[in-house]
């Protein structure tokens, strides 16, 4: 999925998917950043997990010390760099989020916004770790993926992505119950709450699951403190 991003969902591409986007989705999307912001302190040093071409970005450093994102499209954190030109207190790398390249402790605030820790498709234990590892103990690690609520509008606006060509055509016979698949081997799924208790349940979290927006659901989760 890594390749798939990179080859077909980086740059101008990504960008027309939150532009096709309709008014319900557009506020599921406002409604997740609204949120993210209630957790940054004007001090904070920021992580976003999976910034791509620094969508969010200029939200989050109006409020955080610095904003550092990460990605793995070079072609997206070009974009992102040219369009970030007056934003002064950011930075984006290339890198893995489960090969993090900073300290222990380094981040007040870790983020991975958008369903993005299915979008990785990566080992979703190995992602909190790495996750974790790199917030100070008195920070928060903010994981969002998609309410059960919200089914029919992500499903609408994942078919306008495939007519609009930035994604395979829909299977729909295997796109159902939160879970979505393209004929070119796409998938993504929603993390329920269940799930997100599951992970978190292994580390040295305070952990709470929140519903915003009838939309998103939040893992958010507060290393080294006990419940």
């Amino acid at each position: 999925m890594f390749e798939y991003y990179n080859q077909k969902l980086s740059a101008e591409r990504l960008k027309r998917v939150y532009e096709i986007a309709p008014p319900r989705v557009q506020q599921y999307l406002q409604a997740e950043i609204d949120h993210v912001l209630t957790k940054i302190q004007p001090g904070d040093v920021v992580l976003e997990l999976g910034c791509g071409y620094g969508r969010i970005i200029p939200k989050l450093a109006e409020k955080a010390r610095k904003i550092i994102g990460i990605d793995t499209s070079f072609a997206s954190l070009q974009m992102g760099n040219e369009r970030l030109s007056g934003v002064f207190n950011y930075q984006v790398l290339c890198a893995n989020a489960l090969h993090l390249p900073f300290g222990d402790h380094f981040f007040d605030v870790v983020i991975c916004i958008q369903n993005g820790i299915s979008a990785f498709h990566v080992d979703w234990h190995d992602l909190f770790c790495e996750s974790i590892r790199v917030t100070k103990p008195s920070g928060v690690v903010l994981f969002s993926s998609y309410s059960e609520k919200f089914w029919n509008h992500r499903l609408d606006w994942f078919r306008l992505q495939s007519q609009a060509g930035l994604l395979g055509e829909l299977d729909e016979e295997k796109t159902d119950n939160g879970v979505i698949v393209c004929k070119d081997g796409f998938t993504g799924i929603a993390i329920r709450p269940d799930q997100f208790l599951a992970l978190a349940f292994e580390f040295d979290v305070n952990t709470q699951i929140v519903e915003v927006d009838e939309s998103s659901l939040f893992c958010e989760m507060i290393p080294g403190k006990s419940l």
